[in-house]
C-alpha cells in the first residue's frame, strides 16, 4: 500500500484532478454513455478492511433522481486499464473462444 494514498488529500485544498483520474472518468463516460447531467467521481482510496487490497480506485457515477453508484476496482488509480473500468461498471462482455477453421472437433 502507497503511504500517500492514505495521506492524500489531509493537509491543503483540493488537488486538480490527475491525468489517471481523467483517463478513467473518460473511459466510464464513454461506456455508460450517461444523461449529461450525470457526474462522476474517481478516486483512490485507503482501505483499512482486512479483505481489501490496501488501496482501491472507486468510480462514483452520481445521476440525477437516482441512487449514487460506486464501483471499486482492486488496483491503484495508476494503474487501472479500461477493461478494468467496464468490468466495474459491469459491461465485460464474456468471450468466448471458439477453435480456429483449421481445428477439427475432438474426436470421441
Amino acid at each position: 500500500m502507497r503511504f500517500g494514498a492514505f495521506l492524500r488529500g489531509m493537509w491543503g485544498g483540493s488537488r486538480p484532478e490527475s491525468d489517471a483520474a481523467a483517463r478513467v472518468r473518460a473511459w466510464a463516460a464513454t461506456a455508460l454513455r450517461p444523461h449529461e447531467e450525470t457526474a462522476f467521481a474517481v478516486n483512490e482510496i485507503a482501505c483499512m478492511d482486512s479483505a481489501c487490497p490496501g488501496s482501491e480506485t472507486v468510480i462514483l457515477i452520481m445521476a440525477p433522481g437516482r441512487r449514487t453508484r460506486a464501483c471499486k476496482i482492486p488496483k491503484l488509480l495508476d494503474d487501472v486499464t479500461e477493461q478494468d473500468v467496464r468490468g466495474a461498471l459491469g459491461l465485460v462482455e464474456e468471450v468466448v473462444p471458439c477453435p480456429a477453421s483449421s481445428e477439427l472437433p475432438p474426436s470421441r
